[in-house]
This record gives structure tokens, sequence and C-alpha cells, in this order.
């Protein structure tokens, strides 16, 4: 196993856990808030969707584009918003998510091996120093935001299943 492999298993694997805590929400679950200050969950999934096409098209990558408004609805000015007209249906998002998924699968294989181990912007560095540590990123961030939903799903009595 090497590095790609590594990252394109922790980047699976993060969208497996993601996708289960998500499939069996609706569109008016993901409005929610664990408690009053916590992001909900469709703002969050948002902010994922961009941060993801904002760091690998800093690595210099062509990512597909967003729909108009929104990077501006999931932006941090906005989080606090609970106007369901502001934020997609579930199916948009995990579309969205896929896509830009796909296309950062793409990325990765664009970069060469030797690539990976050369230093991020200098914006990223502080958190992914490397290229390489930028792609991981993608499925840590993922991950930790999945986290976010379990106290919604459990104000839900939804199952955690994982």
């Amino acid at each position: 196993m090497n590095a790609k492999d590594v990252i394109r298993y922790n980047l699976g694997m993060s969208r497996m856990v993601l996708r289960t805590y998500l499939e069996d929400l609706d569109d008016a679950e993901l409005l929610r808030r664990s408690v009053p200050q916590a992001n909900h969950i469709a703002w969050q999934l948002g902010h994922l969707i961009v941060s993801e096409r904002e760091m690998i098209a800093a690595l210099g990558h062509d990512m597909p584009e967003l729909p108009a408004g929104f990077a501006e609805a999931h932006s941090p000015d906005n989080c606090g918003c609970d106007d369901a007209g502001r934020f997609c249906k579930k199916a948009e998002y995990l579309d969205l998510l896929e896509t830009m998924r796909q296309a950062t699968l793409a990325a990765l294989d664009a970069t060469p091996d030797e690539v990976l181990d050369n230093p991020s912007p200098e914006r990223m560095r502080d958190y992914a120093p490397t290229v390489g540590a930028v792609f991981s990123l993608m499925a840590l961030h993922e991950l930790m935001h999945a986290g976010q939903f379990v106290p919604v799903r459990r104000m839900l009595g939804k199952q955690i299943r994982i």
C-alpha cells in the first residue's frame, strides 16, 4: 500500500461514515442543532463541499463549479441561519459531495507521488504542511464533522450505527 492508497482508503472510509449518518435523516432534520450555538448539519455539509473545492483548487487542480450562492450560504457568516430556503435538500448535498469527491480523487491520481511531499500553499501549512497532508485532510475534516452529527441523531432518537 502506498501513500495514495492510504489517502484513497481514508477518503472512502470517512465518506462511508458520513453517508451512514445521513441515510435516515430527512431535509428538515438537517437543520436541527444539537445546541443553539452548534452548526446544523445542512450548513456543515455545505462547508465540507466548499472547503474541499477550495483546498484542492489551491493545489492547482480544476474543481467543479458550485451552484450560484452556494458558497455564500455556507460561509462562516451564515452558520447561524435557520432559513430552510437558504439551504439545499439532502439529495443535492449528496450529489455535490460525490461530485467534489470524484474531482478530488482525479486530482490525487493526477498528482505525481513525489509531489505529495511538497509544501502546501502557505495559508494551509499550519494545519496541512504538505500536498499529501491536504489530500489527507479531506477525510479527516469530513470525519470530524460527521462526529458532530451524532448528538443530533441522538436527539432525534436515531440509531447510532458505527
